[in-house]
């Protein structure tokens, strides 16, 4: 089975190699990165794994703002994307919890019956207090996360979406596929979501705008979780801000998106499972001292682009502000109020 995973970077260099490695542990064969505007040390990294076909890496096409919708259109029209048995549409702060069979990709289709499609609930791993980057992985760090069947007042959660090649595709998007329009319902796509049931029916077909990315998360995860790993440590969030966000651009990542991503009121470690081959597969890459130094250098202009951003009030302030910042944004403190609950 290939499998193939298709993304956009912008300064993700000291994340790079974990992802990668992650990706390959449950199975993804091939790689599309798409980069645009890096400063860190990201393109050199990337140029030389595709120097050893590892992945293939390629500038972002986009001429206007919308820097993942243009890529992914793109996308569409390379081979390793079209040749591909399954593709999956991430970002390199998301990484696939399998919960079934032996933790991959095809373990969890297989769970699921085969379908067309698989939509995967994210689950968002809080800060919890981590305030230094450090050179590790990710996914051993960040254990804390909100209670999966509800967030910020909402039971619908937003997915990524698995696609296998005989989808009827019209276009990809950054959440899920969208098939032909006026396809007649007996040849619309077989689509399950992450405990292999049938998507709800509005979402299937985008019909209402809240349910285009998203549907209620209860019961969703049996096979499957997306962990999101959107906050890291305080150091490379306010890097992060610094970015921008890599698929849109002007927006900006506020003390409103912290606080909504930090809640850390339930400790799931069950990824933590992979750790040992993920950890195998990085030493793997890192066993060529290119591949080593490219990294590192990663790492040290990272944390010297905090270290600059500190000369700054603006930054510094926004540094207090988050670390003394609620975990609940006001939405979910109303209603747990509401509904008696203790903060």
């Amino acid at each position: 089975m290939r499998i193939a995973a298709v993304t956009c970077v912008k300064n993700e260099g000291p994340f790079l190699l974990e992802w990668i490695a992650y990706q390959r542990v449950i199975g993804v064969r091939d790689f599309l990165f798409y980069s645009n505007d890096c400063t860190d040390g990201t393109y050199a990294l990337l140029d030389a794994l595709a120097a050893r076909r590892i992945v293939r890496h390629l500038p972002n096409p986009a001429e206007g703002r919308n820097y993942q919708m243009e890529a992914l259109r793109d996308a569409q029209k390379q081979d390793v994307i079209s040749g591909a048995d399954w593709v999956w549409v991430a970002d390199v702060d998301e990484f696939l919890n399998i919960h079934v069979g032996d933790h991959t990709i095809p373990a969890l289709i297989a769970a699921c019956g085969d379908p067309q499609a698989i939509s995967v609930t994210f689950q968002f791993f809080a800060n919890a207090g981590v305030e230094r980057h450090e050179d590790r992985p990710v996914i051993a760090q960040f254990r804390r996360t909100h209670n999966p069947d509800i967030w910020c007042g909402e039971l619908a959660i937003e997915v990524k979406t698995l696609m296998r090649k005989d989808f009827p595709l019209k276009y990809f998007g950054a959440h899920r596929p969208f098939f032909r329009e006026k396809l007649p319902p007996r040849k619309h796509p077989r689509w399950t979501d992450g405990s292999g049931r049938e998507v709800p029916h509005k979402f299937l077909i985008a019909a209402n705008p809240r349910r285009i990315r998203k549907f209620p998360a209860k019961g969703a995860r049996d096979f499957a979780t997306l962990n999101h790993y959107a906050l890291r440590s305080l150091d490379s969030y306010l890097v992060k801000n610094d970015r921008g966000d890599v698929n849109r651009a002007n927006r900006a990542f506020d003390d409103t998106y912290w606080r909504e991503r930090n809640d850390g009121g339930v400790e799931e470690t069950s990824i933590l499972r992979m750790l040992p081959a993920l950890e195998a597969e990085i030493a793997r890459l890192k066993s060529d001292p290119e591949i080593a130094a490219l990294h590192d250098d990663c790492v040290a202009r990272h944390r010297a682009r905090r270290d600059a951003l500190m000369q700054q009030d603006a930054y510094r302030q926004m540094r207090d502000q988050l670390l003394t910042a609620p975990a609940l944004i006001d939405a979910e403190l109303a209603l747990m109020a509401k509904l008696g609950v203790e903060a």
